[in-house]
């Protein structure tokens, strides 16, 4: 098990690593084999970490120059990642989508886009219910291959702790592709932007953003003509790709954690960036307090009930030094509550001098059933949500800092509307998310040239 060494945190006191099992855990399986669990969790805590503190540190500080309107922040991935859609096709196609819009962005906002991935971690998803019911059956509902599968039957519900090296493992080989692609040539400049011309160029939607497409094209063309070689220009050929996910399962996030042995402090090593979410932000709760002892930059999802107090007081819990880049607030409040929930909580923050960073999930708040009984959302929700977001942040002087999205990069049909239009008949054909409803490639593009719009104006 990982030591147990106390520390202290700000005004919060001693805090342990296992620190959160003294308190409500919500959205925690039933974990039907406590030796089986305590197994998986000595396994974890005698492996490698995935990540490590000064990782942590430089996301921190580029997150930082988010919350002083210096940088953006592109946090976008998978719903939920799949032990069986595992493939180094996949991981590279996600990848793909994510620099395109990066790119797109950085050269619309004039500065840099901090990108992080919803990937190598984000095995696990918070539930409304506890159970499922099918035809007069009750069994206990999917949490994400973290912890069960989604077959409906009473063994593939079952939580299997060994799913949690499972998920180590899978995170492990992710990560490591990642880090090739992103320091070894696939994030070249000039091949991402080239990728964006063939997106301009077969999509009729996607000759709208022609304009933003051709000025990166002379953009390009001017540094090479001022004698700039964009060939051995190491910075146009590679970049710095950060993994989040939820910090959901506390088993798995605590067995990963460890004491930074230059500084003493504690990392969580699962992974760079952790969110706590909505069902679980509880100021009292054990997410929010175990967030608030590792070093890693933390996000809280804020819904529509949430208060200018709630949030003060997770400001005040999870970044009591005020360190900027610590914390980034995630709005999720749906396109029609934006006008009304997010000014008091501007105001609020900033009067008390949080330098948070602020970041939209526009996807959250516009989920609904279609008639077919899929979980959907349409294309225009998100991106109506994101401009009002953009506009009340505008209207106060407050930087709108970031956008936080699930998508993939496969050529799925899961979100209606976008540059496909994609209507409630089209869901079946390609609806493979074991959750929540994705963009795919082309829908992202759009939305990042929405959001580069929106930079600009």
């Amino acid at each position: 098990m990982p030591m147990q060494t106390m520390r202290a945190r700000g005004s919060q006191g001693e805090w342990r690593t296992s620190s959160w099992r003294q308190l409500p855990a919500a959205q925690q399986p039933d974990w039907p084999d406590a030796e089986a669990l305590k197994e998986a969790e000595a396994t974890l805590a005698a492996l490698p970490p995935l990540v490590i503190a000064s990782e942590a540190r430089r996301l921190t500080s580029a997150l930082a120059a988010v919350s002083r309107g210096e940088a953006f922040l592109l946090q976008a991935g998978d719903c939920a990642e799949s032990f069986r859609e595992f493939s180094a096709d996949a991981i590279r196609d996600k990848l793909k989508v994510i620099l395109q819009m990066a790119v797109t962005l950085t050269y619309a906002a004039g500065v840099p886009v901090v990108k992080v991935g919803r990937i190598a971690g984000q095995f696990a998803k918070p539930r409304t219910s506890p159970v499922e019911r099918v035809g007069g059956i009750e069994l206990e509902a999917f949490r994400g291959h973290m912890v069960n599968d989604e077959a409906f039957d009473s063994s593939a519900r079952r939580p299997d702790p060994g799913r949690l090296v499972a998920a180590y493992h899978q995170a492990a080989a992710t990560l490591n592709l990642l880090r090739a692609f992103t320091k070894g040539g696939f994030a070249d400049l000039s091949h991402v932007h080239g990728w964006n011309q063939e997106f301009v160029a077969s999509s009729a939607e996607g000759r709208r953003y022609e304009q933003i497409a051709s000025e990166i094209d002379r953009a390009l063309r001017f540094m090479a003509a001022c004698g700039i070689d964009l060939v051995a220009e190491e910075g146009l050929h590679a970049t710095d790709f950060w993994t989040s996910h939820e910090a959901l399962i506390l088993h798995y996030e605590e067995a990963l954690t460890r004491r930074d042995s230059l500084t003493g402090d504690w990392v969580d090593t699962s992974g760079h960036f952790l969110w706590v979410g909505e069902r679980t932000r509880q100021i009292d709760g054990a997410h929010v307090e175990f967030v608030s002892g590792v070093i890693n930059p933390v996000g809280v999802k804020l819904g529509p009930s949430v208060t200018p107090d709630e949030v003060l007081a997770l400001c005040a819990r999870l970044d009591p030094e005020r360190t900027p880049g610590r914390l980034t607030l995630i709005t999720r409040v749906g396109m029609h509550g934006v006008a009304d929930a997010l000014p008091p909580l501007i105001d609020a923050v900033r009067e008390a001098g949080h330098p948070v960073v602020w970041a939209c999930d526009p996807m959250h708040g516009n989920t609904f059933t279609s008639e077919n009984g899929r979980k959907t959302r349409r294309f225009e929700d998100i991106v109506s949500e994101l401009r009002e977001w953009f506009r009340v942040h505008r209207s106060m002087g407050s930087w709108p800092g970031g956008v936080h999205v699930e998508l993939t990069g496969d050529d799925v049909t899961e979100c209606l509307g976008g540059a496909e239009a994609i209507v409630e008949d089209d869901l079946d054909q390609r609806y493979t998310t074991m959750c929540d409803p994705r963009l795919n490639a082309r829908q992202s593009l759009d939305l990042a040239f929405d959001v580069a719009e929106l930079l600009r104006s």
